[in-house]
Parts: structure tokens; sequence; C-alpha cells
């Protein structure tokens, strides 16, 4: 055995079709040439290996996220930023009732060391976990090289806002192509005029423009910084690869074509509501819901978070309502 970075994050030899599997506390994780297999001590899980791959790339890439992270309706995470869980079934009300539940609590740079080392080992060289399936290979069969590329993509994440001297840069037809779906978006910039002495200072961009060469799905990026107020936004294709379950309300505004959302209670998976989003159509999700996007054709969506730490506490111990209005 291969030890990666403590006791608790345990790598073994291939197996017979190539792949290493992986040993986190009490947690163990396989795969062959089609699916992903979970096991704890109280019971056993199996996954499609894309939906898996697809699903632990957000989880790495977001650093956990704000709250949990369901990779489907039984495995997934939880961010105390700075710990994680890792739990299967606890928030699923069949496993519960079983006594089939577990959670294990992991430093967060442990539990990222496994989930980063599974995305390189698994991650064939046809598959890109953060694209969308028309624009990617297949994740499926024996062990064939690796996409180290696709799977240590740095996230966009502005200290003021994109196209400020200082931060992320304006993508260009050298770095990044228009998407396939945004051929019809202006690529237009706006016009700037600022003071003498304010150039770096005064800065604008056209944000669909910039989003139309996004080379990722279901992946918000933080363009903008206003204190605790982030903007990120991001392009949606297919189906989000994860249920997120709120720890804030989070807004969504949509800027083009449709998302279908379906919402779940958060702790139990209980279907709570369908929100379909259309151009213009903006919508909040409770801090007590999950929520999994659909969409038919590649949309923008601009995600507005509050990055204010102390909010899961104060959702948390009812000090804050879940819901941001009464009607």
């Amino acid at each position: 055995m291969t030890l990666l970075m403590d006791t608790d994050v345990i790598a073994s030899e291939p197996n017979a079709h190539g792949y290493a599997e992986f040993t986190l506390g009490e947690f163990h994780f396989r795969r062959d040439e089609y699916f992903v297999y979970v096991k704890w001590p109280t019971g056993s899980h199996v996954m499609s290996a894309d939906a898996f791959l697809r699903a632990m790339q957000r989880d790495v890439a977001w650093n956990f996220f704000y709250g949990i992270v369901n990779f489907d309706g039984v495995v997934g995470t939880v961010n105390h930023y700075g710990t994680v869980d890792l739990f299967a079934g606890r928030y699923n009300d069949a496993y519960r009732k079983a006594e089939m539940d577990h959670v294990e609590n992991f430093q967060s740079e442990n539990i990222k060391a496994t989930f980063e080392g599974m995305l390189a080992d698994w991650t064939n060289a046809s598959f890109d976990p953060f694209a969308s399936p028309e624009e990617t290979g297949s994740a499926f069969g024996d062990k064939n090289g690796s996409n180290l590329a696709a799977v240590t993509r740095r996230r966009v994440a502005s200290r003021r806002m994109v196209s400020c001297d200082d931060d992320e840069q304006l993508r260009t037809d050298a770095t990044h192509p228009i998407n396939r779906m945004f051929a019809d978006v202006p690529q237009d910039s706006p016009s700037v005029e600022p003071e003498p002495g304010f150039e770096s200072e005064v800065k604008a961009y056209n944000l669909f423009a910039y989003l139309s060469r996004s080379d990722v799905t279901w992946n918000p990026s933080v363009v903008s910084v206003c204190k605790d107020s982030l903007y990120c936004p991001t392009t949606e294709e297919y189906i989000l690869p994860i249920i997120h379950g709120n720890d804030r309300v989070e807004w969504f505004v949509q800027l083009s074509d449709e998302i279908i959302w379906a919402v779940e209670d958060r702790d139990t998976g209980a279907a709570r509501t369908r929100v379909v989003m259309k151009p213009g159509d903006v919508a909040s999700m409770p801090a007590n819901i999950r929520h999994q996007g659909y969409a038919p054709k590649r949309a923008m969506l601009l995600v507005w978070e509050n990055a204010d730490g102390a909010l899961p506490e104060l959702y948390a111990t009812g000090k804050l309502p879940s819901h941001p209005v009464d009607f």
C-alpha cells in the first residue's frame, strides 16, 4: 500500500482494470470499466464512473463549496471550512431509518488529496469531467492514460473584477474560442472613458462575450467581488453533476436560455418543487433545500453568493430565516 498524506489516506496498487483503489478512514473506493463502488462499515453504493468523476471534479475545484455537495442521493461531502464530512446515506431518509448511514470527518487537505488522487488516476485521456457530454470523450473502459490538464484546471476567482489590470483578464480566440452554442453572442466591448489618473480603476467588459468562451460547464467562477458579495456566473449544459445542499441563501439570475431546477428538502431528499427559469427570471434558493439543474441547451446563469463566514451558524441556529422574503 502507498501512503498519500497520513494514515487515513491510502491508495493501493492498480487493480485488474488498471485503476488504483483508495481508502479514506473507513471508506473504500474502487472503480472498474463502468462503475465506482463505495463501501463503508454499514453499507455500500455504486455510481456510474462518469457521474462520479463529474461530481468529484466540482467538489475538488470548488474546495468543497458552500454546505453540502451530494454526488447523488447517497454519497457526498459537507464543508465545515477547515474540516469536511464524508458521508454515505446521511441525507437519505431510507438509509438513516435502516441505520446504514455513515459519516466521517477529515481535515480538508487530507480529503482533498484523496479526491485529487482519484481524479488523476481514474480520469482517462479521453475524458474531461468539466466539459459537457458533447465536448468530451468516454469515461469508460480500462485505464487509458490520464487528463491532468483537465482535472487540474484553476477556477476563476477574481480579487476585484475580470479585466482589472491586476486581475483575471479577458478571454480571446487564442486562449478560449467561442463555444459552439454561443456563436451568435456579440463580442463587442464597452467603451470606457475614465478621467485622467483613473485608467487602472475604471473598467468594464462584456460579460456575455466572456461567458460565451467558457470551456467548462456548471462551474461558477468569481468574476466580481464587493466585500462578501460575489458574482459567480457560469454556463450550464446537460445536468448539474451534483445536488447542492445550501448552508446559506443564494440567488440565481437566468441570463439566457432555460434551466429546470429540481428542488428537494436538504436533509431528507423529499421533493419540494420544480422551478423553470427563463431569461430574466430571478430565483432565491433557500438555506434549507438542495437543488439540481437541467439545461437542455447551453445556458448562461448568474449565481450571486454571500461569502460571509458567519452565515452557516446563523441559519443553523435559527437566528436567520432559511428564506429571504415572507410573502
